[in-house]
Order: C-alpha cells, then sequence, then structure tokens
C-alpha cells in the first residue's frame, strides 16, 4: 500500500468530488439543532469558568455539532498539530463549536485562550454527544451514595 501525504485543501477537494450534486447545494451545518422527528446535530451547553473575550466579556453558554469524519482527518495533516499532538483537541473543538456565548467566528485562538476546566469539560462533552448520542451523565451523590443521571448540556452546576 502506498502512502500519499494529503493536505487540508486536498481534503475539501475529495469531498467535494465524491458529494452528490444534492450535497453541494446543502448547508454544512443545519439552521436548526434538530428537526422534528429527526436526527439531534447540536448541542447547547454551559462552561464551568466560562470565556474571556479582548473586551472582558465573560461567555458562558455556547453550542456545539456533531463532528463528521472530516473533521476528525482534517487536523491529521495540520501543521500544528503534526508538531505538537497536544494540539489535536484545540484544532477539533474549534471546529465543532458553533457559538460561544455571541461570538460566532471560533477558531483555534479561541480556544487556545479558554481555561483548562472548560477545555476539559468541552472535550467530556464532545466525547459524549458524538460517540454516545446523548448528554447525560450518570453521577452519584458523595453524601448519601443516591445514584441519578445529570444533563450536562445547559443549566447551572450543580442542579440537577
Amino acid at each position: 500500500m502506498r502512502r500519499r501525504t494529503v493536505s487540508v485543501a486536498d481534503l475539501d477537494a475529495l469531498a467535494a468530488q465524491s458529494a452528490p450534486d444534492t450535497a453541494r447545494s446543502a448547508p454544512a451545518i443545519p439552521e436548526q439543532s434538530a428537526e422534528p422527528g429527526g436526527l439531534r446535530t447540536e448541542f447547547d451547553f454551559e462552561l464551568p469558568r466560562g470565556y474571556l473575550d479582548e473586551q472582558g466579556r465573560l461567555h458562558r453558554t455556547g453550542r456545539m455539532r456533531l463532528a463528521t469524519a472530516r473533521d476528525e482527518l482534517r487536523p491529521q495533516v495540520d501543521v500544528r498539530v503534526k508538531e505538537n499532538p497536544g494540539y489535536l483537541s484545540v484544532v477539533l473543538l474549534a471546529q465543532v463549536i458553533t457559538r460561544l456565548g455571541t461570538i460566532t467566528d471560533i477558531h483555534p485562538g479561541v480556544v487556545e485562550r479558554m481555561y483548562a476546566t472548560d477545555i476539559a469539560f468541552l472535550q467530556e462533552f464532545y466525547r459524549r454527544v458524538n460517540s454516545e448520542g446523548h448528554t447525560r451523565a450518570g453521577v452519584r451523590c458523595p453524601t448519601c451514595e443516591t445514584e441519578f443521571e445529570v444533563e450536562l448540556a445547559g443549566g447551572r452546576l450543580g442542579e440537577s
């Protein structure tokens, strides 16, 4: 088997060539989180700490879409990821976060400036929505040992 180096532009060109004609005219991200009776593709979240922008505004709520195969492949050809594999999650999160407060232009620079607590939260949130298909987590109260589920998407921390 022969290996070939592929750039991000090559990935986009290959995807465009192999896509059916109807998919080329369709938007890449649906306008709604879910269609009636359809697949839920976007999930709202609330960060534990929040993102402080350059103007000092705090952004805590956001929206993440389901990842596609292309989202998983693109970081593999990114030079920053090749030089530092730990940068993979920064690039991946920047691709799938569609909104952070009032910010809609999410890029790796935004993710780089997030607090480590929020990055860890988003990595777990990404894993849940893309692997398990939901945002619920089973937890146990450390005091009374009662087990219950909490919704990770939205809501205030500590509330069930």
